[in-house]
């Protein structure tokens, strides 16, 4: 039986980084798992990278993904958080890497126009499309978790595209 090739979308932050995770099997798209890795806020920035990296680690070892598909980091007024979220993208890197696994960042417009089909989507719309997508009952949470389901979705889609 072939177990598929799993993909990864990962939404970066140093405080909250959503994941989602699915395998295709063909022309098959399934649902794996979602979550979020959130750190302590009271740790210092070098022990909530460290946590974030051990996370990340675990969750690489776990679900064994061939591709990662990670947000690109957008341009924002609040340089602070523009930081925040690419020392947290450095170490979602790192991680990939030291695993072996092949990264390919998407910025936010293109996933919200290849999942929802409208690079202004919201929230509610994306949430939707990624349910749509994979099949899904619920909603998934929190929304960074739907966020790494959308990279994910996306990946598969540009990669279609490309072939």
């Amino acid at each position: 039986m072939n177990p598929g090739r799993v993909i990864l979308g990962i939404d970066p932050g140093t405080g909250r980084t959503g994941y989602g995770a699915v395998r295709q099997t063909g022309d098959e798209v399934e649902f794996v798992e979602c979550g979020c890795i959130s750190t302590d806020p009271k740790g210092t920035r070098e022990e909530r990278l460290l946590e974030l990296h051990r996370h990340l680690s675990a969750l690489f070892e776990r679900i064994r993904p061939e591709v990662a598909a990670v947000e690109e980091l957008f341009f924002s007024r609040n340089v602070t958080t523009a930081l925040s979220v690419g020392e947290a993208r450095g170490v979602i890197l790192l991680a990939a890497a030291q695993n072996h696994v092949t990264v390919t960042s998407y910025n936010p417009m293109t996933v919200k126009e290849t999942v929802a089909g409208a690079g202004k989507a919201g929230k509610p719309e994306m949430t939707q499309a990624v349910m749509y997508s994979l099949n899904l009952s619920e909603k998934p949470r929190p929304d960074d978790a739907a966020d790494g389901l959308a990279l994910a979705l996306c990946h598969l889609i540009w990669e279609g595209l490309d072939s």
